[in-house]
C-alpha cells in the first residue's frame, strides 16, 4: 500500500513538473504579450531598494500563475476522470481513482485555500500592473494583512466549528488542548505565512527555492501520518515549483508575484495546520521567519528609536546593499533552508516515534 502511494507522490510530482514545463512558454508569452511587468517602488519611496533593482521594471510579474494553474488543473482534471471512469484496475482502486488526489477530508481546504489566495493576489497583482491602488502599486501591506485577516479568520472558524479542531501538537509533549484559542493561533499562522511568503519574493528565484525545501518537508510530514492524498497535493505542488524555478533563476524571465506567494503561502499554513504541525514551520520556512522578522524589527527600530537596524529589508535586501550578488544571497538562502528543513524533519520523526 505504502509503495503504491509513494509511487503516485513521485509519479505526479513528476507529471506536474513536465505539465509546468510545457505550459510556462505561453504564460511568458502572454505576460510579455500584454506587459503586465512588474512595477518598482520609485526612488523616492525606497532609494537602496531603486538602485538595487531598477533594471528589473520592465520584467513580466504573475509568473505564479504557473504553479497554481498546474496544481489545480491536474486536481480537476484526475478528478473528473475518476468520475467519469475507472478504465485500468490498480489494486482496489481504478487507474484513474488512483491519480485523483481530490479528497474532501484530505485536499477539499488547500485547494479552496490555493483558489481563493490566488485569486486575491491575482487582482492586487492586476492593480500594480495598471497602477491602482496606493501610489498606483496595488495593495499597501497593510491592506494585505486585512485581508489575510479574513481569510484566515474564515479559516479558524471553519476548523474549530464545523472540523472540531481545538488540538495543537507540541512537539515532544504530544497534543494540548487549546480549546477556543485554536481560532487566534490558526489565524497567526495563516497570516505570518502569508505575510512571510510576499516579503520573501524579492529575488530571482529566492521564494520559489525556499517553498521547494518547505512544500517538500510537507510532502514528507503528510505522508509518514497517512494522508496520502494531501502528500500528493504537496508533492505536486513541489514540481510545478520546480519548473517555475527553471524560468525565475537569475536572470528570470519573469516574477512569482502575488497571485503566487499569496497562494503558496496561505496553502503552506493551511496543510501545516491539516497536519498539526504548525510549530515545526519555524524550521521548515526559516527564511521565511527571518525575512518577516527583519521587517518588523526594521519598522519597531524605526517607530521607536528613529534608526535603521538593516540598510533595506527584508533582510535579503541588507545582503545585497552591502555587497553581495544576488545569486549569491539566493543560494545561501536555499543552503540555509535545506539544512533548517533536514532538522526540522529530525525533530519531527524524533518527536513522533521516540
Amino acid at each position: 500500500m505504502e509503495v503504491l502511494q509513494a509511487a503516485r507522490v513521485l509519479g505526479l510530482s513528476s507529471i506536474s513538473f513536465l505539465v509546468a514545463l510545457m505550459l510556462t512558454p505561453a504564460v511568458v508569452k502572454l505576460l510579455y504579450k500584454f506587459s503586465f511587468n512588474k512595477q518598482l517602488r520609485s526612488k523616492e519611496q525606497a532609494p537602496v531598494f531603486y538602485e538595487l533593482h531598477k533594471a528589473k521594471e520592465n520584467t513580466p510579474t504573475m509568473g505564479g500563475i504557473v504553479i497554481w494553474a498546474t496544481v489545480l488543473g491536474l486536481a480537476l482534471t484526475f478528478w473528473f476522470l475518476s468520475w467519469l471512469f475507472d478504465a485500468v484496475p490498480v489494486g482496489r482502486q481504478g487507474f484513474w481513482n488512483y491519480l485523483n488526489f481530490v479528497d474532501r477530508a484530505e485536499t477539499y481546504l488547500p485547494i479552496a485555500a490555493m483558489v481563493a489566495a490566488a485569486a486575491l493576489g491575482f487582482l492586487d497583482d492586476l492593480m500594480g500592473v495598471f497602477r491602482f491602488g496606493t501610489n498606483g502599486g496595488g495593495l499597501r501591506m497593510s491592506q494585505k494583512i486585512i485581508v489575510y485577516t479574513l481569510m484566515a479568520l474564515i479559516g479558524g472558524l471553519w476548523f474549530f466549528y464545523r472540523l472540531d479542531w481545538s488540538v495543537l501538537y507540541v512537539p515532544f509533549f504530544g497534543n494540548v488542548e487549546v480549546g477556543w484559542w485554536y481560532i487566534p493561533i490558526f489565524m497567526f499562522i495563516i497570516i505570518a505565512s502569508a505575510f512571510s511568503a510576499n516579503e520573501t519574493d524579492g529575488l530571482d528565484g529566492l521564494l520559489g527555492g525556499v517553498l521547494l525545501f518547505t512544500f517538500g518537508a510537507l510532502t514528507v510530514v503528510a505522508f509518514t501520518l497517512g494522508r496520502y492524498d494531501l502528500a500528493t497535493f504537496s508533492g505536486v505542488t513541489v514540481g510545478a515549483l520546480l519548473a517555475f524555478l527553471w524560468f525565475n533563476i537569475y536572470p528570470a524571465r519573469f516574477f512569482m508575484g502575488d497571485t503566487g506567494s499569496m497562494a503558496l503561502g496561505i496553502t503552506m499554513g493551511v496543510i501545516a495546520m491539516l497536519t498539526n504541525t504548525a510549530l515545526f514551520l519555524p524550521f521548515f520556512a526559516v527564511i521565511l521567519v527571518a525575512e518577516s522578522l527583519s521587517v518588523i524589527i526594521q519598522l519597531t527600530s524605526k517607530k521607536l528609536f528613529g534608526r535603521k537596524i538593516f540598510i533595506s529589508t527584508p533582510i535579503h535586501h541588507h545582503f545585497e546593499a552591502i555587497g553581495w550578488p544576488e545569486t549569491k544571497v539566493t543560494m545561501r538562502f536555499w543552503i540555509i533552508s535545506a539544512v533548517f528543513t533536514a532538522l526540522g524533519l529530525a525533530l519531527f520523526f524524533i518527536a513522533r516515534f521516540l
